[in-house]
C-alpha cells in the first residue's frame, strides 16, 4: 500500500487580506518549503552564539548516514541530543572565532560536518540577546569515517537498537510538511559540503565556516609544513566568490495550455511506469529568463511553441540542490503539433482533456514507485503525487488559474 500523501505547507499569512492576494489569489507553498525555522542568517559568523545554541538543553539534531536521515518512520524524523552527538562533533566545534579556526586550519584533521539550521521559534528555551529566541535545530554528519569511525558506528548502533534507522532511498515525500522543510535543508547543505572538499579556484583543501553554509579556502595549512604552511593566493580571497557559497540550480517546469484553454501538454519517459505522464521541466541555462528557459524547454522536448509564460509557485528540492520554478505557459496557435523529434528525452507527448487531469488528478496519483490508489482503473492516466510542484501546477490550471474559472 502506497504511503499516505501529507498535507502541503500553509503559506506565509494565509488569512490576511491585501492587494495581491486579491489580484493574484492565495500564494501557494509546495513540499519542502514552509519551513517552521528562522534562519537567522546574519548570526553564523557569530562563534559566541552558535556555541550557545549547542550546548543549550532544547538543542535538536538531526543526524544523517551517506545523506541518509534518522527516522522513526517512513513519515517521522528521528532527533538526537547534544550529549548523543557530543562524542562525534567534540565539546564544542564553536569555541573559538572563525578567524582563528582560519589560522589554526590543517587538511590532514578530519572536522564532521555540522550545519546550523535555525530557530523554532514557536518552542521555548534558547535566548540570545533578548532578540533571538526558540529552539536550536542542527544537521550533523554522523557517517563512520577517519577520526570519528568508532564514536559513529557506537552511536548508530545505539540509535538502532532503539529501533531508530538510518532511511534507505534517495527521496523522502511522506514526512510531514514541516519535517519535510527542515530536512531538505540540511540534506541540501550536508551534499553541498561534501561534495565540495577543495577550492573550485586553486584546488587546494577548503574548511566548513558560517555553521556549514560557506567553504573557505585557507591561505595557510598546517598539514603542509609547521614551518612554512603558506598556501598560493587563491581568487576566492580577494572579494565575495559565488565558489565559497552553496549552490541551488534553478530549473523550470510547467503546465503547458493549448491555444484554447481547453487541453494540457503532458509528457513521460521511458523509465517511468505504464500510463504515468507529468509536466515538462528542463534546467535554467545561463542568461536566460524564466520565461525564455519554459519556451525553450517545450520546444525542444515537444515542439510546441509558447506564447505567455508567467510564474506560479517554487519549489525547493534536495536532490541534490534545485529550485524549481513552477509556471504556466500557452501555446500560440498553429504551434501545438507534437513534435519529438528535437529531444530524446521523452517517450511521448500529448494533449489531455481538462477532464482526463481531473480525474487522473482525483484518482491516480501516486510515486513513481508505488501503486496508485484504489479508485484507479488500469489504462487510466497517472500524475505525480500531491507533494510534486507538477501536480500542483496541473491541479492550479484545470481550477481555472490562467482562466478565473475552472477548465470544463
Amino acid at each position: 500500500m502506497p504511503l499516505p500523501q501529507p498535507d502541503l505547507p500553509e503559506p506565509a499569512h494565509p488569512d490576511v487580506d491585501s492587494m495581491l492576494s486579491r489580484k493574484f489569489g492565495k500564494e501557494v507553498a509546495n513540499y519542502f518549503s514552509g519551513s517552521p525555522l528562522n534562519r537567522v542568517s546574519f548570526l553564523r559568523p557569530d562563534h559566541s552564539f552558535l556555541s550557545a545554541a549547542l550546548k543549550h538543553p532544547s538543542s535538536t539534531f538531526l543526524l544523517f548516514n551517506k545523506l541518509e536521515p534518522l527516522i522513526k518512520s517512513p513519515t517521522a524524523l528521528a532527533t538526537a541530543t547534544y550529549a548523543e552527538v557530543r562524542p562525534i562533533i567534540g565539546d564544542d566545534p564553536f569555541e573559538k572565532t572563525e578567524e582563528d579556526l582560519i589560522k589554526e586550519y590543517n587538511s590532514s584533521q578530519y572536522v564532521p560536518q555540522i550545519v546550523f539550521l535555525g530557530l523554532d521559534e514557536k518552542h521555548e528555551g534558547f535566548v540570545y540577546k533578548d532578540w533571538y529566541k526558540g529552539q536550536p535545530w542542527f544537521a550533523v554528519d554522523v557517517t563512520p569515517t577517519k577520526s570519528v569511525t568508532e564514536a559513529a558506528e557506537k552511536l548508530i548502533a545505539e540509535l538502532t537498537g532503539r529501533g531508530l534507522e538510518f532511511s534507505k532511498g534517495r527521496m523522502h515525500l511522506s514526512l510531514p510538511a514541516q519535517e519535510a522543510a527542515v530536512y531538505a535543508e540540511a540534506r541540501h547543505l550536508l551534499d553541498w559540503n561534501a561534495r565540495n572538499p577543495y577550492c573550485a579556484a586553486c584546488g587546494y583543501p577548503t574548511m566548513s565556516v558560517n555553521a556549514g553554509f560557506k567553504r573557505t579556502c585557507p591561505p595557510k595549512d598546517i598539514a603542509l609544513s609547521v614551518q612554512n604552511p603558506e598556501r598560493p593566493p587563491c581568487a576566492t580571497r580577494t572579494g565575495i566568490s559565488n565558489l565559497s557559497f552553496p549552490r541551488t540550480d534553478p530549473t523550470v517546469i510547467m503546465a503547458v495550455v493549448s491555444a484554447d484553454g481547453q487541453k494540457i501538454l503532458l509528457g513521460r519517459q521511458k523509465r517511468w511506469p505504464k500510463y504515468w505522464y507529468s509536466t515538462l521541466a528542463g534546467f535554467l541555462e545561463p542568461a536566460e529568463s524564466v520565461e525564455e528557459a519554459v519556451r525553450r524547454e517545450v520546444w525542444e522536448e515537444s515542439g510546441i511553441h509558447l506564447g505567455r509564460v508567467v510564474i506560479h509557485s517554487t519549489q525547493p528540492w534536495p536532490y541534490p540542490a534545485n529550485l524549481m520554478i513552477g509556471a504556466v505557459g500557452q501555446a500560440v496557435p498553429g504551434g501545438e503539433e507534437v513534435h519529438l523529434g528535437h529531444d530524446a528525452e521523452l517517450e511521448d507527448a500529448k494533449w489531455f482533456t481538462a477532464d482526463e487531469v481531473r480525474e487522473a488528478l482525483r484518482v491516480g496519483t501516486s510515486g513513481l514507485g508505488e501503486n496508485a490508489g484504489p479508485e484507479y482503473k488500469e489504462g487510466g492516466l497517472r500524475l505525480p503525487p500531491k507533494t510534486a510542484i507538477a501536480n500542483q501546477l496541473m491541479t492550479a490550471v484545470v481550477n481555472g488559474f490562467a482562466t478565473g474559472a475552472p477548465m470544463i
